[in-house]
């Protein structure tokens, strides 16, 4: 475990036990605190916080290897299609549910999400393996063919989304639409811990199998190809990996995005930069970021709790405006 790794791990182990302690009702950890403080901690909070250390983990694993496989600071794993086809899957069971049995609507949006990422997985390896090809065989292009397949797939889905919102069925389904996008952790259970987190871990685990292919990837190409890097091999290593931890974190608490744009930024100068140094890193940066950002959220003076997609939107898109600022200096 490098450097990074220790100071984000330090750091999440004092972000978990302030998770547990904040929101609308605080517990104090000494002294006496609600009724039914045991019972908020068991089956609200601590599955809140798994599940955001969970996302967070996936999202930033997924970033740093995102940004590894394209050479490029400002890319972000919810930009090329497997999130965009996820949101369409748990879309798509707000239609269904009404028509299945209650014990299966009841899964219907998790698995239709996770269905999503999969077909999203599965397009996305088909449109770019062969320009993977193309690229071993001389051909050239295949990062640069790779996203624009993965912006194709995600412009699709965004388009079949929208039309999905706009022939909502009634208002309630609506507006269950539109809060769901926005992405958040509220009334997630041990369920939604169980259907992300094993799934999340097997992400990050095909994302560390590519990680040494992603270093060499840094010398460019042809470089990487003379090593003994096999681009098919590792853009389905990469494709599945990204597809695992986004559509897993889509699937439980809709799109958050930003997480992978941001994390890999504030752990890079920690490490030697090279990929297999970020992916662990990023990944406990990420909980941490999600897991404050949620704790933030609960205790907003507000009406009504600020979704977590909307919050680190609202961190999010500044710090991406930052970046260019940096590009465009020629400091990236």
């Amino acid at each position: 475990m490098n450097r990074a790794s220790l100071v984000f791990a330090a750091l999440l182990a004092a972000l978990v036990p302030l998770s547990l302690l904040a929101g609308r009702v605080w517990i104090a950890p000494f002294g006496e605190g609600p009724a039914n403080a045991a019972l908020i901690l068991a089956e609200l909070r601590l599955p809140r916080a798994v599940l955001g250390v969970v996302i967070g983990a996936g999202l930033g694993a997924a970033g740093a290897a995102m940004q590894g496989y394209l050479r490029n600071p400002l890319a972000d794993p919810g930009l090329f299609g497997i999130a965009p086809m996820a949101a369409l899957g748990a879309v798509a069971s707000f239609w269904l549910a009404p028509l299945l049995p209650p014990t299966v609507a009841a899964w219907s949006l998790p698995l239709l999400a996770l269905l999503g990422a999969a077909l999203g997985m599965a397009a996305l390896a088909l449109i770019a393996g062969r320009t993977a090809s193309d690229a071993a065989e001389g051909a050239g292009g295949g990062i640069a063919l790779f996203t624009l397949a993965g912006l194709m797939l995600a412009s699709l889905a965004g388009a079949l989304t929208a039309l999905a919102i706009t022939l909502a069925p009634n208002p309630f389904a609506l507006s269950e639409i539109v809060m769901w996008l926005n992405g958040a952790l509220t009334d997630r259970s041990w369920r939604e811990v169980a259907i992300a987190a094993p799934l999340t871990l097997a992400g990050i685990g095909v994302l560390a199998l590519a990680a040494r292919s992603l270093d060499a990837l840094t010398l460019g190409e042809a470089a990487a190809r003379s090593l003994g890097v096999e681009p098919r091999r590792l853009l389905f290593l990469l494709v599945a990996g990204v597809g695992l931890t986004v559509g897993a974190g889509v699937a439980v608490a809709g799109i958050i995005g930003f997480v992978g744009l941001v994390v890999p930024h504030l752990v890079r100068p920690l490490t030697d930069r090279l990929p297999s140094s970020l992916i662990l890193p990023s990944a406990l940066a990420g909980a941490c970021l999600v897991l404050a950002a949620d704790s933030i959220v609960r205790v907003l003076p507000l009406v009504t709790e600020l979704r977590l997609g909307i919050a680190l939107s609202l961190i999010g898109a500044p710090f991406f405006g930052w970046l260019l600022v940096r590009m465009r200096k020629g400091r990236i």
